[in-house]
């Protein structure tokens, strides 16, 4: 640097030399693009930090003032916008894959309590959430009457399901039973209706018999 003393220290030095670099920089350019890189983020959607302008074009971008220009700007390349930075994910890929098989989980890699980690309430939530909406499921397939519904909705939340299957299979097993009964009751019916009827002839067969006993003593006076 020209402008910069030796007697200076190496740190003074070396920032003296920047700024001199700087300010010999914006002498030589004589122009400020900041105008145009904000014209040019909004009309390409971005950053004004992933915009290129081409040095070699300083004149011609400088005079474009409006969004219409800066579109000729780009359309012609002057202007470009700077491809996306690529962060890779395969090494985070990786290690979720490892801890999906259990590595890494050890007590050395935990912080926070086990309620801190995954809270109970949080837990139950999303159980109750799931059971409520295999009811509600059923309940609009009418694989459920509203009876059965509210009674269900009551268990699950007296905390007696574990999960969804465990509901499922209690549903499974309650239809059945309702099903038995059913049968069981019509069976029921079916021999009270049997015997009634037996009992009805069996009377009216002695009514007959009375009838005819009196009708033969009748005769015989």
């Amino acid at each position: 640097c020209r402008n910069a003393s030796p007697l200076l220290s190496s740190v003074t030095w070396k920032r003296s030399c920047v700024c001199c670099w700087r300010e010999s920089r914006r002498l030589e350019i004589m122009v400020c693009l900041r105008l145009q890189k904000r014209l040019a983020a909004s009309v390409l959607n971005c950053g004004k930090k992933k915009i290129w302008l081409d040095p070699n074009e300083v004149n011609d971008i400088a005079v474009a003032n409006s969004r219409q220009n800066i579109r000729k700007l780009v359309k012609d390349g002057y202007i470009l916008k700077k491809a996306q930075t690529i962060h890779s994910r395969s090494r985070v890929n990786r290690l979720h894959e490892a801890k999906r098989k259990g590595r890494h989980t050890g007590p050395g890699k935990r912080k926070g309590t086990r309620e801190a980690r995954l809270p109970e309430k949080l837990v139950w939530m999303r159980r109750m959430r799931v059971l409520r909406r295999l009811l509600k499921k059923y309940r609009e397939a009418e694989k459920i009457d509203r009876h059965m519904y509210h009674d269900l909705y009551m268990r699950a939340k007296g905390n007696q399901y574990r999960n969804k299957t465990h509901l499922m299979e209690f549903i499974w097993k309650a239809k059945a039973e309702k099903r038995r009964l059913e049968v069981l009751e019509n069976q029921a019916k079916a021999r009270r209706a049997k015997a009634k009827a037996l009992k009805n002839r069996r009377a009216e067969r002695k009514v007959r018999k009375l009838e005819g006993g009196a009708d033969v003593k009748a005769e015989s006076k």
